[in-house]
């Protein structure tokens, strides 16, 4: 079967636990081909952003033309940015491509804290969320794009649909940063899917850990990745859901910060994949003793 296309467009986390690195993970694990357009090099790890190096505009638009017009986009998913003049350029030219989906996940702070982008990118992704099909703002984000204060479940689906009204691109409101819901009986997160006439609360229990750097690009990539393979949205959410959910908890403890999720869920994919087809009958278990404990 042939994969489905994702181009990523965002930039690179030398860390590997969140940006490039975490999307072209999440979109191999769910059976996608990733491509990408690297918008920014950041020096990263899990303590925080030590530099950061918008790529020229010009530069961007090269690698997205290169994968548009040789290999075919299924599905497009929009990290960081790097600067206004990338966001305008890249708006322009995802406008052209007909019937693909877009998910924008309008990266401004990393886990850290450290800022990702400055005021002026901020006000030019309002081009970016014109273009898009799903928006995918954690609470900060959506309180920034909106202007808004959200304290609770009915403000974060206010804001959303404050969000949805002005850009007419369905919103997914990422609850992580609010407080415990009254109703919950154990910690839960609540991520909206807000659309025009239809708003889909997707719970997740909450894992207490600091390893989850990279949550918020690899549910993007995760939703871009069904959407890509022809899911329907709610069914694309579902599983993106479930994979961040799954790679919290298979979080391997790196680092001294907030460290990188574990996306291959503790599996060696070559011994668990290649030991059924291998000609000697061989299981994962042989295969770990031939090339390395997985």
């Amino acid at each position: 079967m042939t994969p489905a296309r994702i181009l990523i467009i965002a930039g690179s986390d030398s860390g590997g636990g969140a940006g490039i690195q975490a999307d072209l993970k999440t979109v191999t694990l769910l059976g996608g081909f990733g491509m990408t357009a690297i918008t920014a090099i950041t020096a990263q790890n899990t303590l925080g952003v030590q530099g950061v190096h918008p790529i020229p505009t010009d530069m961007v638009l090269a690698q997205m033309e290169s994968c548009i017009g040789d290999i075919g986009v299924d599905a497009v998913k929009i990290g960081m940015i790097g600067s206004a003049q990338t966001a305008a350029a890249v708006a322009e030219r995802l406008a052209s491509l007909d019937d693909i989906p877009i998910v924008f996940d309008p990266v401004m702070v990393a886990t850290s804290g450290s800022m990702l982008a400055d005021d002026a990118t901020i006000t030019a992704f309002e081009k970016l969320m014109q273009v898009a099909t799903v928006i995918t703002p954690n609470l900060p984000e959506l309180q920034a794009l909106t202007g808004r204060t959200i304290i609770d479940l009915d403000g974060l689906e206010d804001a959303a649909q404050a969000l949805r009204a002005r850009t007419g691109s369905i919103i997914l409101a990422k609850g992580g940063h609010l407080p415990q819901q009254p109703q919950d009986d154990q910690p839960t997160i609540h991520d909206l899917l807000v659309d025009e006439d239809m708003v889909a609360d997707f719970s997740i229990r909450r894992i207490d850990t600091r390893h989850s750097h990279g949550t918020g690009c690899t549910l993007a990539s995760a939703v871009a990745a069904g959407l890509g393979h022809g899911l329907s949205l709610g069914d694309a959410v579902d599983r993106a859901e479930a994979f961040v959910a799954c790679a919290l908890a298979a979080a391997p403890g790196l680092g001294g910060g907030h460290g990188p999720m574990g996306h291959a869920m503790g599996l060696t994919p070559f011994y668990h994949l290649c030991a059924a087809k291998d000609d000697d009958g061989w299981d994962a278990a042989a295969f770990a003793a031939r090339y390395g404990d997985a």
